[in-house]
């Protein structure tokens, strides 16, 4: 009896935690954009570089087998959403939905993306179509889908680099580029035109804002 009693505790702590993670799926529509605090080598540099805590971003894609990411890491990739989630420092995540749009326009960004897929990650963070970095993939994605372009282009040197010399020095060498531009994942982040669906960083937007 007593294993009986531990069983359905066991399956309630389950339930409990996946609950959560499942309304979160089913809020979800494709086309969103999913940023989140990535764990990789360079994310600190992104964050200090921006002053936010959103170093990578994706675009969803909700199919009749379930809810996927594409995103640019190395390669440009699709990914299931739980997986993508999970990558993120503490499983904080921001869910931001495109105004005005409609499903098809949507679902041209989402295909835009995908024609990506394959491709290289660019540490240098080019604009070149030869390879893609994350939040080039998604402002290229709505622009070439939707032919809105969110977020805006700065210039690396108008980010906050002074601190980052040894990290630039690694990436371009002794003539850091300060005057190529880029689009960072805050940079999409405060766009207004897309609306917050959910978000578990008190420090950037929240729904309604």
């Amino acid at each position: 009896m007593r294993w009986l009693v531990l069983w359905g505790v066991w399956l309630w702590g389950l339930s409990a935690v996946a609950a959560p993670r499942e309304e979160l799926a089913a809020k979800l529509q494709t086309g969103d954009v999913v940023l989140h605090t990535s764990r990789s080598r360079q994310s600190q540099a992104i964050r200090a570089a921006t002053h936010s805590a959103l170093s990578h971003v994706g675009l969803v894609e909700v199919t009749a087998q379930g809810v996927f990411v594409v995103e640019a890491v190395q390669p440009v990739q699709r990914v299931p959403f739980a997986k993508w989630k999970a990558r993120g420092v503490k499983g904080h995540i921001l869910v931001l939905r495109p105004q005005g749009l409609d499903a098809e326009q949507r679902q041209r960004a989402l295909t835009a993306a995908k024609s990506h897929l394959g491709k290289p990650y660019d540490w240098r963070f080019g604009w070149g179509d030869e390879a893609m970095y994350c939040s080039e993939l998604v402002r290229k994605a709505y622009a070439q889908g939707a032919g809105v372009e969110y977020g805006a282009m700065e210039t690396l040197g108008s980010l906050d680099v002074a601190g980052l010399k040894q990290q630039m020095r690694e990436r371009y060498g002794v003539q850091v580029p300060l005057e190529q531009e880029l689009i960072t994942p805050a940079s999409l982040a405060r766009d207004a035109r897309l609306s917050v669906v959910h978000s578990d960083f008190p420090s950037e937007r929240q729904p309604g804002s």
